[in-house]
């Protein structure tokens, strides 16, 4: 999927692949119970979760996977083993299949990141 020009994260859920629809889903469910205080904003068209005016979380359904960003250092630092396994960019998870993503994982993440403000790579 390229930039999205949805206006809203509700908007952009109806544009993504109906394959993907249901995870996508999950993981904005989990980003609105765990990230309490975020604002869901639409950035760089994508889902995107702000604290404060600073991006710390993101998600997006790219042309080969699942994206989830991550973009608090401290938070990937201290996660380094569970995400040893994982495909992952600087900052980024990518699930090539919906059934792959790790929920847990994810709400794992998204707690340590709701926990307290952090640097932003």
């Amino acid at each position: 999927m390229v930039q999205s020009k949805a206006s809203d994260v509700d908007g952009y859920l109806t544009e993504v692949p109906e394959e993907r629809r249901a995870a996508l889903n999950r993981v904005r469910q989990l980003c609105r119970e765990e990230l309490v205080g975020f604002d869901e904003v639409m950035a760089y068209g994508m889902p995107a979760y702000e604290r404060d005016g600073a991006c710390e979380i993101a998600f997006a359904s790219q042309k080969q996977y699942i994206s989830f960003y991550l973009m608090r250092s401290d938070v990937r630092e201290s996660f380094e083993e569970r995400l040893a396994g994982q495909d992952m960019g600087k900052g980024c998870l990518r699930f090539r299949k919906p059934e792959r993503i790790d929920f847990d994982l994810l709400r794992d993440l998204l707690r340590a990141t709701a926990a307290r403000p952090g640097p932003i790579c």
